[in-house]
């Protein structure tokens, strides 16, 4: 790994003007997952904002277990510790997954697109994910905030399964983004609306409704092994995906046990 551009926590915390997320940065070569180290220092009450970034994962994973590929230093991989929060984990999905596409719109310096309830979409295909972990411990809702974004890989290093559905800032910028500035600008994002989700959670409702790719389309879920087809008509920031159902009535589906069909 030679590339300019590796993290350094020194460089990400210059100047860096958040009230509490990247407190304290931490930076590993290389590591298992980031979320398995942050869960450790979550421990701790007073690393509330601790972020850990790593150049590699040897066994970073997304949602519903699913692998995260990743060579050396070509991505954005990064755990934020919460050891306090008094939002629910919906609302802080969605103002995670607001954070994400802002900073990965302003980088690739085109818009950036949510599909509900983790991916962030860039012309078209997956460039960033979110994995939320929540633990309760001694009275306190501690959230993992796990995110993972594409920078510097090729069409052709992606496997073969992945080239059609996923891509990275460089590939659709045809630029090479610099990791210590969309680190910063992250972080920055993520503290930002952290702040308005405690104020004011309709803002970020709406803002991700402004973001989402699958408002007013037709959509199939997977909820608890049986299919649900219907339009999104919005999404509730208690209770997650709102689905006016083909076979009548409204339902809201949750993130925690949901996926996408088509």
């Amino acid at each position: 790994m030679t590339r300019k551009d590796r993290l350094d926590p020194d460089a990400i915390n210059n100047n860096l003007k958040t009230k509490r997320v990247g407190r304290k940065i931490m930076v590993y070569k290389s590591t298992s997952s980031t979320n398995d180290i942050a869960a450790e220092y979550a421990k701790n009450k007073n690393n509330d904002g601790l972020v850990i970034f790593a150049e590699e994962q040897t066994a970073g994973r997304g949602r519903a277990g699913t692998g995260w590929f990743s060579n050396p230093g070509d991505s954005i991989l990064c755990s934020i510790v919460l050891t306090e929060c008094g939002i629910s984990g919906e609302l802080l999905s969605l103002a995670v997954a607001v954070s994400a596409a802002e900073a990965v719109g302003k980088t690739a310096s085109s818009n950036a697109k949510i599909k509900w309830p983790n991916d962030i979409i860039l012309k078209g295909k997956k460039v960033a994910g979110i994995l939320l972990e929540s633990k309760r411990r001694s009275g306190r809702n501690i959230y993992i905030l796990g995110i993972g974004i594409n920078c510097h890989q090729k069409r052709i290093e992606f496997p073969e399964e992945l080239r059609k559905t996923a891509t990275s800032i460089d590939a659709e910028n045809r630029t090479i983004c610099d990791r210590i500035s969309l680190a910063k600008r992250l972080l920055t994002s993520v503290d930002r609306w952290l702040e308005i989700a405690e104020k004011n959670g309709n803002r970020v409702t709406r803002r991700w409704c402004s973001m989402s790719l699958l408002l007013n389309q037709r959509v199939t879920v997977i909820y608890s092994g049986r299919e649900f087809t219907g339009n999104c008509i919005g999404i509730d920031p208690e209770k997650g995906l709102v689905l006016q159902l083909d076979r009548g009535g409204v339902r809201m589906f949750d993130a925690a046990h949901t996926t996408i069909a088509r």
